[in-house]
C-alpha cells in the first residue's frame, strides 16, 4: 500500500479532475501525480500550500482524514501584524468561530522558516505593517479553520503552509512544491 507525500503548490486544487465554474488556470493533482488509484487523505484549499498525503488504501485514508482519528497537523502561518501574548492565548484556547468552537490547540510564534520556498506569486508586502509567523498544531480540521482562527483574533492569514501530518513532515521529507515521494507503511 503506497503512501504518497506530496508538497501541494499554491493555487492547486486538491482533486484530480477540473472543477466546473473554477478558474481555468487552477491546476489539479493530475498535473503533478500520474499514479492510478490514489486519493487524497484530507484536503488543503487552493490558497494553501504544503504537505498532503495520498493513498490507494481506503482504511488508511479513513484513519488519516476521519474526524474520529484526526492526525495532528502543523501549519506554518504568516499573519498580517504581530500577535501579542493575548492573541496567542486566544488562538490556543477554544475559539468561537460562529458555526463551531475550535478545540484547544498549540500555537507559538516562530521565526520565518529558513527552509521555506518563495511563494509564487509572492504575498503582498506593506512597508508600514510587519508580518509574523506562527506554528499552529491542530487535531481537528474544519474548512478554512486556521484562516478563520487567525482572523478571529485580529491577524489575518497571508500565507499558510501545512508542514506536517502525524509523523510525516516536510522537515524530514524535504520536497519542493509539486514534488512527491512514496513511503512504505
Amino acid at each position: 500500500m503506497p503512501l504518497i507525500l506530496f508538497n501541494k503548490p499554491f493555487q492547486v486544487l486538491c482533486q484530480f479532475s477540473p472543477q466546473e465554474g473554477r478558474k481555468e488556470d487552477h491546476k489539479t493533482l493530475a498535473d503533478y501525480l500520474d499514479i492510478p488509484g490514489i486519493y487524497p487523505a484530507g484536503r488543503l484549499d487552493a490558497d494553501s500550500e504544503g504537505l498532503m498525503l495520498l493513498t490507494d488504501d481506503g482504511k488508511l485514508q479513513h484513519k488519516i482524514a476521519h474526524p474520529d482519528h484526526k492526525e495532528a497537523k502543523t501549519y506554518l502561518v504568516q499573519v498580517d501584524g504581530v500577535p501579542d501574548a493575548a492573541a496567542m492565548a486566544r488562538l490556543q484556547a477554544p475559539l468561537d468561530l460562529g458555526d463551531f468552537i475550535t478545540k484547544p490547540c498549540r500555537a507559538v510564534r516562530i521565526a520565518e522558516p529558513g527552509w521555506l520556498w518563495p511563494r509564487n506569486p509572492p504575498i503582498r508586502v506593506r512597508q508600514d505593517k510587519p508580518t509574523a509567523w506562527i506554528a499552529i498544531t491542530l487535531e481537528e480540521g474544519k474548512n478554512r479553520q486556521v484562516r478563520r482562527m487567525t482572523a478571529a483574533v485580529g491577524f489575518p492569514t497571508l500565507r499558510l503552509v501545512r508542514s506536517s501530518i502525524g509523523p510525516f513532515s516536510l522537515a524530514t521529507h524535504p520536497l519542493m512544491p509539486g514534488e512527491y515521494v512514496e513511503v512504505r507503511m
